[in-house]
């Protein structure tokens, strides 16, 4: 009989073994890894059979002992875990690890949007990492391989086990350490090719019926990579046509069904935009944690890549310079300045934070506006989603081998004088310095074709920016979503409030195509007031219009020349007052209206992954459940958008009347305080179905990361 090959010698080396100190764990937990290697052999097509003496042995010998942490698969990212899971266990046993496997729940932001279900998504997160902290804590697990997927959940996992580490070392333990292998990129859909004609002809039979708008606005999202996002701005263009009579509601439904099946390919992936869930893959991979060949895939990957992750995961689990909240602060300034050049989700704003926060080091929204104008972080990122300049496409450069993702961006930051945290440690065992010696493959010149990751800036601002005024002490507007001319359009302009007090009212008045005219009669602008409005926001050619002209005829002139800039303030959608959803579906209303994304702006208290064409500013604080100024405005009311400037000021009405654009001075809530009373407790009412397990109670705000006090209080200054 031939000897039995020696397993690898790998042992945690810090700390007391529990698995050695109390022997029920080596009897319970011998069977659930000797069934789930039998499983992946099986399946793998390898040979079957764990002795269950094996994994005792491993377990007594203090061999490191991994979750594999999967999602659940009700979820697109997901839908794929079992084959990676499977590689990961395959190759941690042959490494000389023990392998175990947990998933955790998945809310997808997409399937929850505009739905009740948006009030627990961004809970979720924080949930998640008690999940994970619950679960390595009670199975005395050292690290974690773990399978990425989208929206917030990536840093659900990360934060969890960041608050793990910082607690085990605390207690003298060996650090946490950590891999992740971000899902694969979805591919975009298509229109079928019958169905593209059936909306052209809708479009046209719109403009004949007179309403050019509502044709011109279904032909432009028809210009869009057909994904989930998409399929939102169809339904708002659908819903106005069927209210204007050019389709039925049958028709309407139809359409839906056959855009909905042709949008995502039965493999899943994170969605083909830059929105959370690829913005996640970004800050990940710039914060250490993926292995360049995990990093950008149009595929699951491979044996060999997983491999190779996972043999770089073991290569340092002993040495705290690669434990898991280490890692987060080492590499923060590269994941500020990767975040601001490629324009990821707003989102992340708060979920780069909060990891700060669970790695032990007190951190907010302003150490972040400091660490990205430390220098200026110039535009390297042309993504389109009308010219094939999708996640997708980019992971397919990356494939190919032309380009190397965030180790290229690092390079091109590099190369425009933006500063780069050389040595700071990364899960490939190797600092930033030393994976950026190989050049070949590096620079973003590689890529002939549609380059996504330019060496040359579009322009030389890109990123978030913090935003203050006197009706919030913070705000954020992404700039990288808007261009020069979108910037024109909207900076240093007077925008009149629509006050709406829940997403639903938003999203009514933007269906609404005789919304405009209402908002006349709703606003109550004086005639003085309206011409004021031309004069400041139309520059040099609004001085010469006299005020003789009738009200009517001048908000009719506004809206034609597309000159009135309407706010639309979506209050009372914070983290303690509805679980802070995301206010995308008004966005996307706003961009496929032709009219109003020429003169809507929105400002909410609520949070935001992309931008609509005006200006998006969201994460308001305080929020106005607890009694933010963002509570006491009302329709009509009139903004000083201020957008370089990084502010926005509720104006005087009174002296705006006479034309001067005058901050207002006095105390806002003592001329207002019914409006607080009855708003507060409507939201409260709005509140009660939520269910109290999944209330966001305790939490710190949006400027520092929406997370549990407990967390916050735990972290060092």
């Amino acid at each position: 009989m031939p000897k039995k090959k020696p397993m690898p010698r790998l042992r945690i080396e810090k700390g007391t073994n529990p698995y050695s100190r109390e022997v029920q764990g080596e009897a319970n937990e011998c069977i659930c890894v000797a069934m789930t290697l039998d499983r992946a052999r099986q399946e793998l097509g390898l040979e079957t059979k764990t002795e269950l003496e094996d994994v005792f042995d491993r377990l007594e010998y203090n061999a490191p002992r991994i979750a594999v942490i999967t999602g659940s698969p009700d979820h697109p990212a997901h839908v794929m875990d079992h084959e990676t899971l499977l590689k990961a266990v395959i190759s941690i046993w042959n490494r000389g690890g023990v392998p175990f496997v947990f998933g955790i729940p998945v809310v997808c932001d997409g399937t929850a949007q505009s739905n009740h279900g948006m009030c627990y998504s961004l809970q979720s997160r924080n949930l998640v990492s008690a999940m994970v902290v619950n679960q390595m804590e009670g199975h005395s697990y050292h690290g974690a391989f773990v399978i990425q997927g989208c929206d917030k959940t990536p840093f659900g996992v990360l934060n969890g086990l960041a608050a793990l580490d910082v607690s085990r070392r605390m207690r003298n333990e060996a650090p946490v350490f950590a891999t992740f292998a971000p899902a694969h990129v979805l591919r975009g859909g298509t229109i079928p090719n019958a169905l593209r004609n059936e909306l052209l002809a809708v479009a046209d039979r719109a403009a004949d019926m007179g309403f050019a708008e509502i044709g011109k606005d279904l032909r432009d999202t028809m210009f869009y990579i057909l994904q989930c996002s998409s399929n939102q701005a169809f339904q708002g263009v659908f819903l106005r046509a069927v209210q204007a009579g050019i389709m039925t509601h049958e028709q309407h439904k139809d359409f839906e069904k056959r855009l909905a099946v042709s949008t995502c390919d039965r493999k899943g992936g994170v969605c083909a935009f830059n929105g959370t869930g690829n913005s996640c893959r970004h800050l990940t991979c710039a914060l250490g944690f993926v292995h360049p060949g995990l990093a950008y895939l149009i595929e699951p990957p491979t044996f060999e890549q997983v491999d190779a992750a996972v043999e770089a995961m073991l290569s340092v689990c002993n040495d705290p310079t690669y434990s898991v909240s280490n890692i987060v602060i080492q590499n923060m300034e590269n994941a500020v300045r990767v975040h601001s050049t490629m324009g990821g989700s707003t989102n992340l704003m708060m979920h780069l934070i909060s990891a700060m926060i669970y790695a032990g080091k007190r951190f907010s929204i302003h150490e972040y506006d400091k660490i990205r104008r430390k220098t200026r972080i110039p535009d390297l990122f042309d993504y389109s989603l009308t010219e094939g300049r999708d996640i997708f496409a980019l992971a397919q450069q990356c494939c190919d081998g032309r380009i190397a993702g965030i180790e290229t961006v690092l390079y091109e930051l590099k190369r425009n004088q933006v500063p780069i945290v050389d040595d700071a440690p990364t899960m490939a065992g190797m600092t930033w310095a030393q994976r950026l010696l190989q050049t070949k493959n590096l620079s973003a010149e590689n890529v002939k074709v549609n380059p996504i990751i330019l060496s040359q800036p579009r322009r030389k601002i890109s990123g978030i920016d913090v935003l203050s005024g006197n009706i919030f002490e913070s705000a954020v507007v992404k700039i990288s979503g808007m261009s020069e001319e979108q910037l024109n359009k909207f900076d240093e302009k007077v925008a009149v409030v629509c006050y709406c007090e829940s997403e639903e009212e938003a999203i009514q008045h933007l269906l609404n195509d005789h919304f405009l005219e209402d908002f006349k009669n709703e606003s109550n602008l004086t005639k003085e007031m309206l011409l004021h409005l031309y004069q400041h926001n139309a520059g040099k050619r609004g001085q010469n219009l006299k005020l003789r002209k009738n009200r009517h005829f001048l908000y009719q002139l506004l809206v034609d020349e597309k000159i009135l800039r309407i706010a639309f303030v979506i209050a009372g959608v914070g983290p303690e007052a509805y679980g802070m959803p995301e206010m995308f579906t008004p966005m996307q209303h706003i961009n496929s209206n032709s009219v109003l994304r020429e003169i809507a702006s929105v400002i909410s208290d609520g949070r935001y992954s992309g931008v609509s064409y005006g200006a998006a500013i969201g994460h308001v604080t305080p929020e106005a459940y607890n009694y933010g100024k963002i509570i006491y405005l009302a329709t009509g009311d009139l903004l000083h958008l201020r957008l370089r400037k990084r502010r926005i000021d509720y104006l005087d009405t009174c002296e705006f009347h006479y034309g001067k654009i005058q901050v207002f001075k006095r105390n806002l809530e003592n001329n207002r305080p019914h409006l607080a009373c009855k708003r507060i407790k409507r939201m409260q009412e709005r509140r009660l179905p939520i269910d109290p397990t999944n209330r966001m109670n305790h939490v710190t705000d949006a400027a520092h990361g929406v997370v549990p006090m407990e967390i916050w209080n735990q972290a060092r200054r």
